[in-house]
């Protein structure tokens, strides 16, 4: 089978998920109920519909994010937690429910995504004319201290009920979200992966090294900009809207090039599509688990891709990867 049609068998498998993710939960809802004036059509609009969307959007940011990472630092472990973007995004919502800012209309969102801004100048600044050596580094310093701050707001919360507010939404989870979740969010989504599939050429030339990128003409100092300001709108505006979701740009880029080959330019694309067909699964698996609440998404991928990161990890100290 070539690309073409596994990219086309991957839309199929996107739109498939999708459909399954409009449906399913404790109360199926089936399409001849999706126009329905009463309780089935309702849950539809308000609840399932965005919720699709978002687990479709969230996951192939972060696969996409994770696929450009891992091809502009050309290590299969990397993913976009790796820029700390991801953190500081979670520290300014942590920072926005502590100071009770969430309360306000989109100041949770905005909060969350001041805190990815931020993340973004400092990593510039930090990682700057240190290539991907000091974009790693950069980040690990990041993200530190973000876990860190966030640590100590929730140790110093006021209350208790604002403490368990704060790890609830940190958990992840796209329970509850509305269309005006969506619509906030998907602006700076589209703007990042708008410049993160712009890269596919840069990181073609990067696998000849940084001095043979050079001498095609590609401006690395330009490339991490793109990259660093993709990944900072795209991951800060999905962890804005739904907390942490982890390990899915991890994942999905390794699987995806197990099967396209390692070309970064020809796995950008598929790593979107697979990055929102395990959200949405993932997602609607949760809704059917038997109880009276549901697991939250962000902690399911982790119980998924801790033992996958275990297992890439042995195989790349082997030199398999």
């Amino acid at each position: 089978m070539n690309t073409r049609s596994l990219t086309s068998f991957l839309l199929l498998l996107t739109l498939a998920a999708f459909l399954l993710s409009l449906m399913a939960g404790k109360v199926w809802i089936w399409p001849t109920s999706w126009a329905a004036d009463n309780a089935d059509g309702w849950i539809f609009l308000e609840l399932r519909l965005p919720r699709a969307l978002l687990g479709l959007c969230i996951g192939a940011v972060l696969g996409l994010s994770g696929a450009v990472l891992q091809g502009y630092l050309r290590n299969p472990l990397a993913d976009p937690t790796v820029l700390g973007v991801s953190a500081s995004a979670a520290l300014g919502g942590v920072g926005a429910i502590y100071l009770g800012l969430n309360l306000l209309p989109f100041g949770l969102f905005a909060c969350a995504m001041l805190g990815a801004g931020s993340s973004i100048l400092l990593l510039l600044v930090i990682s700057r004319n240190g290539g991907p050596i000091g974009f790693i580094l950069g980040g690990m310093v990041l993200s530190t201290l973000a876990g860190a701050l966030t640590a100590f707001v929730i140790s110093i919360a006021p209350n208790p009920f604002a403490a368990s507010e704060i790890i609830n939404w940190l958990m992840g989870a796209l329970t509850d979200r509305l269309m005006a979740d969506v619509a906030t969010a998907l602006p700076f989504m589209a703007l990042g992966v708008a410049l993160l599939f712009s890269t596919g050429r840069a990181l073609d030339a990067l696998t000849l090294g940084e001095n043979g990128a050079r001498s095609l003409g590609i401006n690395l100092v330009r490339l991490q900009w793109i990259i660093v300001l993709g990944v900072g709108l795209a991951v800060g505006a999905s962890v804005a809207v739904s907390g942490v979701v982890g390990f899915v740009g991890l994942i999905i880029p390794h699987l995806i090039r197990a099967i396209y080959g390692e070309q970064p330019s020809q796995i950008l694309l598929p790593s979107a599509l697979g990055g929102a067909i395990l959200t949405l699964v993932a997602d609607s698996l949760l809704r059917l688990l038997p109880g009276p609440s549901e697991v939250r998404l962000g902690i399911a991928m982790a119980v998924l891709g801790a033992p996958f990161f275990l297992l890439l990890l042995l195989r790349y100290r082997r030199g398999n990867v």
